[in-house]
């Protein structure tokens, strides 16, 4: 099934490559005027959409090229890899990430199928979720229009004028009843006043910045995206090439060779449909080690899961985390949570979702 992004949190007590552009006019760098922005929070993320539609049947063909880096607990540079992107037409488009140990390719066709390709491990969390990353940043309609999402205004303090930000806080779902929504729980979406441009998101625990924006068919692309939790790097991205298509190139074709799945109706743009966010039915307590209590050690392990369509955790990943004790920790409770399953047009798909689990003391 096609994995649609769900930014949820849990807090549990315990150099730059150049952009090549082809066709001329196809991509350019953004201006520095712009709309400005509207003064009600809804207004602004309605008026900063379609900046970000790049899922509108009115574009034109196009690819994209990026290279990525993921980073290890203690920030070093790891692994580096490739992310191409072709689309030709909301229906019809594929994804193909290349990195050592790892090639994973996906063909969605005009008739709904989608085809995937694998060969050797698995994608990371921060692979996974590229395509929203850079292409789909902004909270999606369904759960906007759902009714559980309040939205503020935030003005960011003085050492960062330059931007305003929409305030998203999720009200969880609890035997059926909406609960009053946690300011823990608030995701920032940070715009440009000047032009609408998202410039910096902050979401459990993660700050995302997008930098050196350029505009391709009408929408803002940052050819430069770095994701922190603090000031420990933990993904970065670098757009290297975006340029027009030839629709009637073999790249849409899956090979013979390629594993046919079942899916649902993609998440991003009109095709959205009716989306029900899942909702948490089962939750372990995590153990708070003795050896860190003794070591004093706390702070926030952040990981990064896929809530399948069994409600079920799977591809459980620690992103950041203050040590390696609170890691497995964290891990060993997360792992054991269940959902209930997201579902996209009366259809269970299976969610990206990163969880933070906190230890802290005296609490």
């Amino acid at each position: 099934f096609r994995r649609v992004l769900f930014r949820s949190m849990r807090t549990l007590t315990v150099s730059a490559l150049s952009l090549t552009v082809l066709l001329p006019g196809f991509s350019q760098t953004a201006a520095n005027t712009g709309p400005g922005l509207p003064k009600e929070p809804r207004e602004i993320l309605a008026a900063a959409a379609p900046f970000y539609d790049f899922s509108s049947p009115e574009l034109k063909p196009w690819h994209l090229k990026a290279i990525y880096r993921l980073y290890d607990l203690k920030g070093k540079p790891t692994e580096q890899g490739t992310w191409e992107y072709w689309w030709a037409s909301p229906k019809v488009h594929r994804s193909s990430w290349t990195r050592a140990g790892a090639e994973h390719t996906e063909w969605w066709t005009a008739g709904g199928a989608l085809y995937r390709k694998d060969s050797g491990n698995s994608l990371r969390y921060f692979e996974r979720t590229m395509e929203e990353t850079l292409l789909f940043p902004l909270p999606g309609r369904g759960v906007l229009d759902s009714g559980r999402m309040k939205l503020d205004l935030k003005m960011l303090p003085p050492d960062k004028p330059d931007f305003e930000c929409v305030l998203t806080t999720l009200q969880w779902l609890v035997d059926g009843k909406l609960q009053a929504p946690s300011s823990g729980m608030a995701s920032y979406y940070c715009f440009d006043p000047a032009t609408l441009a998202l410039r910096m998101t902050y979401s459990n625990q993660l700050t995302k910045q997008f930098s050196e924006l350029v505009k391709t068919q009408g929408r803002y692309l940052a050819r430069q995206v770095v994701v922190t939790e603090g000031k420990q790097k933990l993904f970065t991205a670098s757009v290297e090439t975006v340029e027009a298509l030839n629709t009637a190139d073999a790249m849409f074709s899956p090979p013979a060779d390629a594993t046919l799945e079942e899916r649902a109706a993609s998440p991003h743009g009109d095709s959205q449909g009716d989306v029900t966010t899942g909702s948490l039915v089962k939750k372990t307590q995590p153990v708070y080690p003795l050896a860190s209590k003794m070591a004093r050690e706390q702070g926030v392990v952040v990981l990064g899961a896929v809530i399948g369509t069994d409600g079920k955790i799977h591809d459980l990943e620690v992103l950041a985390s203050p040590s390696p004790l609170l890691a497995e920790s964290a891990v060993d409770s997360v792992k054991k949570w269940e959902y209930k399953p997201y579902m996209l047009n009366g259809q269970a798909v299976e969610a990206e979702t990163v969880v933070n689990v906190t230890y802290s003391f005296g609490k």
